[in-house]
């Protein structure tokens, strides 16, 4: 009986010590965080019992351990009950040996141990996004910049309080975030991130009774998007937004998309500029690394280039250039200077646009489809100052022979002061207007080799059967006929590849 009472005393005393122990911490405790508890709430939170929740939440709380690593399976209130009501069996039984019947037991123990501890498990993170805007999206750089709402919601019991307080949601500021356990979240395809923090802080914490926590953060982004730019600009690219945890694995952190996950807000205020917003999607995978498998989060922003700046500054110009250098076809053969100034300055306004409209485009080291359009295009502008020199380089060839040479010329083919007619010559026609009696000479039977010939009469005997032979004089003509045709085939090929391939 000695002992018994003894033990009693002993019980007491602690029991005693250990009350005023922690009223006097609580005193201290309360004095001290009393008015940064004031800053974390809302001007319209219960400052009374906001306070003393959160008193009771930040007890002891480690914010460097995740939720779900393990603690006790109950929540602060419960647990306290719990351990009164055992502590009081005990007491009984030792103050008045009596023996404590099973009807007491009941629901202070179970058959099996007693669970204090939570099973290790991953912390499930709901996600959402809310889009602000995106753009300008960057060619050159191979970037696009976003503006964003981040939304996290997990649950951390160690943060559950009593539901029948009078406020089953606390709302609280910024100054609450740096003293909970947070997500780890990154942005992997990020080159630049700011947080918004003009007036206060733009972020929102919210602590449900039950532990739930939301987490939102105000952001922008500078994020990488890989723009593959054969179609270019008549491209269109999946921009994407990557996230993961940077140091839990998934068998740690398991992140989840919300139900309506990803918002956007009205497009008008967009900076795409050159782009259409087409659509967004979102992707769940897991990205395997020598540290371990992690859960990937990814959006996609689907954009279509608009083609409207290019066709002004390009399509146009060049088009216009090629036509100009058609002009040359109309224009007198013997006009030498006129023909080779309009040849050249069409030929460097080709080059010029070529060089401008490459300043658009990062230095890929394939063909893009604008460049396919400038170098056909210069083709044909260096093809029309060809013609030109081709037809000015036969016209003089020929040269004329002496005036011994032209009584000889004219005793042997017996040839008539008056013009000749048109003549049938293999599959051409060719009509030939001698001036002055003058007749031009055929130089060793070379305009007989060759696809061109200045006259019908060459020195063996005329052309090669199934040979096509082209009348230099004609070479203006066929021009006027190949050079737009060809040119608008092209086009139509082109464009319906492009636009509707």
């Amino acid at each position: 009986m000695t002992i018994k009472f003894v033990a009693i005393v002993f019980v007491l005393v602690l029991a005693r010590g250990a009350r005023s122990d922690l009223l006097e911490y609580g005193d201290d405790y309360e004095d001290h965080h009393d008015a940064t508890v004031n800053q974390m709430l809302v001007p319209r939170s219960h400052q009374e019992d906001a306070t003393l929740i959160l008193n009771n939440l930040l007890k002891e709380y480690d914010k460097t351990l995740r939720p779900d690593i393990g603690g006790s399976n109950l929540g602060g209130f419960e647990a306290d009950s719990v351990l009164a009501g055992r502590l009081s069996l005990i007491l009984t039984e030792l103050t008045f040996g009596t023996a404590v019947t099973p009807d007491q037991l009941k629901g202070q123990f179970s058959d099996e141990p007693p669970q204090y501890f939570k099973p290790v498990k991953p912390t499930v993170i709901d996600v959402g996004i809310y889009v602000n805007s995106i753009g300008p999206v960057s060619s050159i750089d191979m970037e696009y910049q976003i503006d964003i709402i981040f939304a996290q919601s997990w649950v951390d019991t160690r943060l559950r309080y009593n539901s029948s307080s009078s406020m089953p949601t606390l709302t609280l500021n910024s100054n609450m975030v740096g003293l909970i356990w947070l997500p780890d979240t990154i942005f992997r395809n990020s080159k630049n991130a700011d947080s918004h923090w003009i007036t206060t802080p733009n972020q929102l914490l919210r602590i449900r009774n039950n532990g739930t926590i939301l987490y939102t953060l105000r952001m922008t982004i500078n994020a990488e998007c890989q723009l593959q730019l054969h179609n270019f600009p008549m491209d269109e690219h999946s921009c994407p937004l990557i996230f993961s945890s940077y140091g839990y694995p998934r068998d740690e952190i398991v992140y989840k998309w919300a139900q309506n996950s990803v918002a956007t807000s009205d497009q008008k205020y967009w900076r795409l500029y050159q782009f259409d917003f087409m659509g967004l999607r979102n992707t769940t995978d897991v990205l395997t690394t020598t540290a371990g498998e992690y859960v990937l989060m990814t959006v996609y922003f689907d954009l279509s280039r608009r083609m409207g700046y290019f066709t002004i500054q390009t399509y146009i110009p060049c088009i216009l250039t090629v036509v100009l250098s058609w002009v040359s076809f109309w224009i007198k053969s013997d006009a030498t200077p006129a023909r080779t100034a309009l040849g050249i300055t069409t030929v460097l306004t080709m080059t010029t646009l070529s060089t401008v409209a490459r300043n658009s485009l990062p230095r890929v080291s394939y063909v893009t489809a604008m460049d396919l359009f400038v170098t056909v295009c210069f083709l044909f502008v260096f093809a029309a100052m060809i013609e030109y020199a081709m037809l000015n380089y036969y016209s003089y060839i020929v040269r004329r022979p002496p005036p011994k040479t032209q009584r000889m010329a004219y005793s042997s083919f017996n040839m008539a002061h008056t013009p000749r007619p048109m003549m049938p010559m293999g599959n051409s026609l060719f009509w030939h207007d001698y001036e002055d009696n003058c007749l031009y000479e055929c130089l060793d039977g070379k305009d007989c080799t060759s696809f061109f010939c200045c006259y019908e009469e060459c020195k063996e005997g005329g052309w090669k059967k199934g040979r096509i032979h082209v009348n230099i004089r004609e070479l203006d003509s066929y021009s006027r006929v190949f050079f737009p045709t060809s040119f608008l085939l092209f086009n139509i090929v082109y464009w319906v590849s492009y636009l509707y391939l």
